[in-house]
């Protein structure tokens, strides 16, 4: 392979350095089947019109056709653990109270009084009750959605007959999170995934962590820039310079499955390839025991003749995470204890189901302004061996003005990584709203999952206006 492009056809082209697969293929613990393949597809090359960043009617016509119709994720099954135990998840206008009923089933009731509109629970709120009752005038169901109480019925004859359970969202269970989509016609969960991706998920068993750490903050960009500012590596270089010398950015693997989900790979413990001549295996050591980007808490390991630094950290990983969560790592590969695997699962989520760094980011628009997004970040551990799982982390929320890095519990090198990712955001919003171009041109390989994501957006965006059915949301 070579940079010149002019005997490959559109997206063949990759950089000459040796690919993300020929470098976990060289680990000494082999990578599982989901890691060691490869899903490109070319998905052309024209530009992507920027009205979907800028425009606000875009944004509304997201809300009436996309939003309600894709899954979700709006919770972890941990965040109610118990009946009664409810959880508010908002999304613009939409907002549902995710409860637990006497049964064991997980709800996603609207959360809107059938007498005059009023919210049955507070925006982001969650917490504990055995009926959800409306403050205003006192109207009552229960938990599975069923009326309770019709404060003063004999005024309210009319009603008889007719359906008054709450209306509720489609949910699925599945990883250990809880899931919903609005449209009862929508394919199932695992349909939407798709056979491959599914193969991934179930593989990674995130059932079995917790979220020890939840950090939420608000920026002014729309949702699919701030999203796509995490789609690829191509920036490392620019943006985050101190990480370049141990991360294989230019040469990171990207793949597509399906229209809803993709990811990339990108490998830690070898230099950039555009830093071969400046940086030896000693300085990869360095770059990671050194300075705001120390993954190694200070401790060095040593590096012996004819030894590849990515080993070295590989097996230094595998002592740290197995002291440090007291399990056995043995059967873990190097690439999942080192590399960065990012998976976006359309249209909001992020997983990274890495040992090293496993995370979830989640971004939800605000449908007062298309210039404004919630971004969350999640970290997860595994479970204890006991077999119990430790109270959810609670959200602590940043002002637009805070460091990551302020987080309670953030690591502070990370934290200033993120600074820098959402940093860019600023200057790209508004300079796409100043631009006399009409769109962005984005590279046929290293930005094929901004792509891919956007052509997702375009499906979604040519259906007509989801009009909910009450009767069929009643069930």
């Amino acid at each position: 392979m070579n940079l010149e492009t002019g005997s490959l056809k559109p997206g063949e082209a990759r950089h000459p350095a040796e690919s993300t697969q020929e470098i976990i293929a060289a680990d000494k613990n082999a990578a599982p089947a989901w890691a060691a393949s490869e899903s490109y597809e070319y998905l052309g090359s024209e530009d992507v019109t920027k009205d979907r960043y800028v425009d606000p009617e875009f944004a509304k016509g997201e809300f009436a056709k996309l939003w309600p119709r894709t899954w979700q994720m709006v919770c972890r099954e941990d965040r109610v653990p118990e009946a009664g135990d409810y959880y508010v998840y908002d999304l613009g206008q939409y907002s549902f109270i995710i409860v637990r009923d006497e049964d064991g089933d997980i709800k996603a009731h609207y959360n809107s009084c059938l007498h005059r509109g009023t919210k049955l629970k507070p925006s982001a709120s969650e917490g504990y009750a055995m009926d959800l009752k409306c403050p205003f005038h006192g109207w009552t169901w229960n938990l599975d959605g069923s009326i309770k109480e019709i404060p003063e019925k004999w005024d309210f004859a009319h009603t008889e007959g007719r359906k008054m359970c709450l209306p509720q969202a489609r949910v699925e269970r599945l990883a250990g999170f809880v899931w919903v989509n609005m449209d009862p016609d929508a394919p199932s969960l695992e349909e939407y995934i798709g056979p491959k991706a599914m193969e991934h998920l179930r593989a990674w068993k995130l059932e079995n962590r917790y979220v020890y750490l939840h950090v939420q903050k608000s920026y002014p960009a729309n949702w699919k820039l701030t999203m796509e500012a995490f789609m690829e590596a191509y920036h490392v270089g620019d943006t985050h310079p101190q990480v370049a010398p141990a991360n294989g950015d230019v040469n990171s693997q990207y793949d597509v499955y399906g229209d809803h989900v993709d990811r990339f790979i990108s490998t830690l413990g070898v230099v950039s390839p555009k830093l071969r001549d400046q940086y030896s295996e000693a300085d990869i050591i360095a770059n990671f025991t050194l300075g705001d980007s120390s993954s190694l808490g200070g401790t060095k390991p040593e590096l012996k003749e004819g030894e590849r630094a990515r080993q070295v950290m590989a097996d230094m990983f595998r002592n740290m995470f197995e002291t440090a969560t007291n399990t056995d790592l043995s059967h873990v590969s190097d690439t999942e204890l080192l590399d960065t695997y990012s998976y976006t699962f359309f249209p909001n989520l992020f997983l990274f189901p890495g040992i090293s760094l496993p995370m979830i980011y989640r971004f939800r628009p605000d449908a007062k302004d298309h210039r404004r997004t919630i971004y969350e970040v999640m970290f997860m551990r595994p479970k204890p061996k006991d077999g119990s799982t430790p109270e959810p982390a609670d959200i602590q929320i940043l002002e637009d003005e805070q460091s990551f890095a302020e987080a309670e519990g953030m690591d502070p090198g990370f934290g200033k990584i993120l600074d820098q990712d959402t940093d860019n955001l600023y200057a790209q919003q508004e300079g796409l709203e100043a631009s006399a171009k009409d769109g962005i041109t984005l590279a046929d390989y290293q930005e094929i999952r901004v792509r891919h994501f956007e052509k997702t957006v375009d499906k979604y965006m040519a259906m007509e206006p989801f009009k909910p059915n009450i009767d069929r949301l009643q069930g």
